[in-house]
């Protein structure tokens, strides 16, 4: 079984550091009162291609040797480990080839183009990480090129790994916990694996998404295991099989796996913007994220969030605010049985709605003469404990026609 050697990963230490910042190890002061613990965030999002990713990729490209750098590399990712590899690819001088699914939010594809000029090139192909994945792998085996994995490589795992070796390097004191997001579980690998070897007291916390959980699946079963459908909104952190490596490394190492709600990762995501200046994207909010399920564990605590990632894409800003509200019960929808007589919407505005109910969404079209016409409206309340009076209200007076967000399906369409 392939084990992470700490040489290995020091001498990876010394070739990324061309390219590779040591990002800083901060104490976050609000998250630290909140948690009663001293709680630091390694801020990987500070890297110049604003991910971790950079470390494996070019660990990985700089080991080619003449022949196989000449023949170029492929690579498939959903937006940071393309990144790595193009400005390694441009540092390197070694053509690249980029797969990417469609899907990929536009702010990273034209980081890509930035970073790796004219010796990358990008092709979209697939819904998700694995159709990309797929499609990168045919093309390599048919041009024989050297592909880069963005977790399942031994070169890649030991890159990785040396967030783990900063961190232990910038602090004298003892770390009870470790939070770090995993995707395809390179990183987790690789950070757990020099834990293990230098600081065995310490807990490594695996998190994933909830509408992703390929590490969570695989471990339950004992088996690493493809999953059939994902949600893919966290994009840098959605794969519906992690790699067999990393599933080895990960079972062996990590204290624990746990999934956080696609929800709550948005309403950190706000938090931190808002409260700390500081801009991630949904993958690198996971191991914050994560905190409020280990709340009584980690008081008195000393712990480290891994923040992996600041790639993200501020047309995304409107479906991460509605997904923070959603999640925190305060965004709900509804269809509503209109009288079809004058004053009937200044009836349910005034005598329906709470006095801190906000209409936010509102579609109504008046296609016929029925005594009822139905629209759906959308309405943010300040408090969880509002619904139910609302609810009450409107089928008191006859308002009331369905409750959309327990209807995924229906409510994906209409809203």
């Amino acid at each position: 079984m392939f084990y992470p050697n700490i040489d290995n990963v020091t001498k990876a230490a010394l070739t990324i550091q061309k390219v590779s910042h040591i990002t800083p190890l901060n104490l976050s002061l609000r998250l630290s009162n909140y948690y009663g613990a001293q709680v630091f965030l390694k801020r990987e999002d500070l890297q110049l291609v604003r991910s971790y990713k950079i470390r494996g990729a070019y660990n990985k490209i700089s080991t080619l040797n003449t022949t196989e750098a000449s023949k170029g590399v492929v690579c498939a990712s959903a937006g940071n480990h393309a990144q790595g590899v193009a400005l390694s690819c441009k540092l390197l001088k070694i053509k690249g080839t980029i797969y990417m699914p469609v899907p990929t939010p536009k702010q990273k594809v034209e980081q890509v183009k930035m970073f790796g000029e004219d010796y990358v090139t990008i092709k979209l192909e697939g819904d998700t990480f694995d159709d990309a994945y797929n499609a990168a792998m045919l093309a390599c085996k048919e041009l024989n090129q050297t592909f880069v994995h963005p977790f399942n490589d031994e070169k890649v795992i030991e890159g990785q790994a040396t967030v783990g070796l900063e961190i232990l390097n910038q602090t004298d004191q003892a770390l009870d916990y470790v939070f770090i997001p995993v995707g395809g579980g390179g990183l987790a690998a690789g950070l757990s694996s020099v834990f293990k070897k230098l600081s065995p007291h310490t807990k490594i916390i695996g998190v994933e998404p909830e509408g992703a959980p390929s590490m969570s699946v695989s471990l339950k079963n004992n088996v690493n295991t493809t999953l059939t459908h994902i949600e893919k909104f966290i994009d840098g952190a959605a794969v519906k099989r992690v790699g067999d490596l990393t599933f080895a490394l990960c079972k062996e190492n990590l204290h624990d796996m746990i999934t956080v709600p696609e929800g709550q990762v948005c309403q950190t995501i706000l938090d931190l913007y808002n409260r700390d200046a500081i801009v991630v994207e949904p993958a690198g909010a996971l191991s914050i994220s994560a905190l409020e399920q280990y709340k009584d564990n980690i008081k008195g605590k000393n712990v480290v969030c891994v923040v992996s990632g600041s790639n993200n894409d501020i047309t995304r800003t409107a479906e991460i605010k509605e997904r923070a509200l959603l999640f925190a019960n305060l965004k709900h929808y509804f269809i509503v049985k209109f009288p079809q007589r004058a004053g009937a919407l200044k009836e349910f505005v005034v005598d329906i709605l709470g006095p801190n109910d906000d209409i936010t969404h509102f579609e109504y079209t008046k296609k016929n003469n029925r005594e009822n016409g139905a629209a759906v409206v959308g309405v943010e309340l300040k408090s969880a404990q509002d619904l139910q009076p609302l609810i009450n209200r409107m089928k008191a007076q006859n308002f009331y026609g369905d409750y959309l967000n327990n209807k995924p399906d229906l409510f994906e369409f209409l809203v």
